[in-house]
């Protein structure tokens, strides 16, 4: 449900009169790929091996492994690695540990086939591209491993791009700049004429704001609406399919 607070979507509905393609630069992970259980699963992980880690030293730890929905509620908050490990009984002494096992495995294979496409998904590409739209992803995730993926589900034909990254830490690390080079980068060979960044990040927001072009965040992802809503984005949607059947009415 968009939010009263925002603007009409005038500018993603299609105008009368006018012939120009709507391009949608759209992040992978999180409008697209739900993430929940490989982040989840990554914490389980990594956790178990601190107490196991610092049980051989002599330490005694009192484990507190939080629930997924409590996971994932403070992922959605930006609450930052260190203080979920705070949270889940661990000292100041064991984060750093803490954190650069959850760093070192996040991307592992093993850990990435968790990942799986929201529901909806691909009727929504597959309702936009029949529209005449132009969809393009835009991501932090390695581009190899999102091609892959998008030819494995059928998916790769809707899409006319897909800029990536070479560097498999920089997704998880959200970083901002990198993302709006690759956004300018992906501006530049298909133009924003008219066009919209979709992601559910603050770095797909201030990559949209830094570049002039709509940004629509969704609230399926790692963010919540209300942390969302202090980057002022142009749209909150709940997911894809949603902002799909927006633009469609």
């Amino acid at each position: 449900m968009i939010l009263e607070t925002l603007p009409k979507m005038e500018s993603f509905s299609q105008p009368s009169g006018r012939t120009e393609v709507l391009t949608v630069f759209c992040d992978f992970d999180g409008p697209l790929v739900d993430v929940s259980d490989r982040y989840y699963n990554t914490y389980q992980i990594a956790l178990n091996q601190t107490y196991e880690h610092y049980q051989e030293d002599g330490s005694f730890l009192t484990p507190n492994v939080l629930t997924k929905e409590q996971f994932w509620q403070m992922k959605q908050e930006r609450v930052c690695d260190q203080e979920i490990a705070l949270r889940s009984g661990l000292q100041l002494q064991h984060i750093p540990y803490f954190v650069q096992q959850v760093r070192a495995i996040v991307n592992e294979s093993f850990l990435l086939r968790k990942d799986k496409f929201h529901q909806g998904v691909n009727w929504a590409l597959a309702l936009l591209h029949c529209q005449g739209v132009r969809l393009v992803v835009v991501t932090l995730r390695c581009q190899e491993q999102v091609t892959q993926l998008l030819n494995n589900y059928g998916l790769l034909r809707l899409f006319s791009g897909v800029y990536g990254t070479t560097d498999e830490t920089i997704a998880y690390r959200n970083n901002v700049e990198c993302k709006t080079a690759l956004l300018k980068k992906a501006i530049a060979e298909h133009g924003d004429d008219r066009a919209c960044m979709v992601g559910d990040t603050e770095a797909d927001i201030l990559a949209a704001q830094a570049t002039g072009i709509s940004a629509i965040a969704l609230t399926c992802g790692i963010r919540s609406s209300n942390y969302l809503q202090q980057f002022q984005p142009d749209y909150i949607e709940n997911d894809l399919l949603s902002l799909t059947k927006t633009y469609l009415s």
